[in-house]
C-alpha cells in the first residue's frame, strides 16, 4: 500500500512540475511570477518528485544517484537565476531523467 501511495503523489507532483512549464511557456502571469514558476517551483517539484521516485527504484545502485539528482534540482532552485552555479539544477533533471527510464527498461526486460 505505500508503494502505491508514494507513486501517486510522485505522479501528482510530476503533473504539477508539467503545468509549471506550460504556465511559463504560455506566460500566463506577470513576468516576474512566470520566472518563479519556470526557474524556481518547476525544479523544486521535480527535486520533490525524484525523492520520492527513489525508494521505488527496483536497482538499489540507483537509489542514492536519484537522491543526488533530486539535491541538485533542489539546491539549484534556491539559487539566484544569474548564478554561475544555476546549471546544477539542469545536471540534477538531466540525471533524473536518465535513472528513471533506465530503471523503466530494466524492469520491463
Amino acid at each position: 500500500m505505500r508503494n502505491n501511495n508514494l507513486q501517486m503523489a510522485q505522479g501528482v507532483i510530476s503533473v504539477l512540475a508539467i503545468l509549471c512549464l506550460v504556465v511559463g511557456w504560455f506566460n500566463l502571469f506577470s513576468p516576474e511570477v512566470n520566472v518563479i514558476i519556470k526557474n524556481k517551483l518547476f525544479y523544486l517539484l521535480i527535486g520533490l518528485s525524484f525523492i520520492l521516485q527513489a525508494p521505488l527504484l527496483q536497482n538499489e545502485k540507483f537509489k542514492y544517484p536519484m537522491y543526488v539528482a533530486a539535491a541538485l534540482c533542489i539546491v539549484g532552485a534556491f539559487l539566484p537565476i544569474d548564478s554561475n552555479l544555476s546549471f546544477i539544477k539542469t545536471i540534477g533533471l538531466l540525471g533524473g531523467v536518465i535513472i528513471s527510464f533506465t530503471n523503466r527498461s530494466a524492469t520491463r526486460q
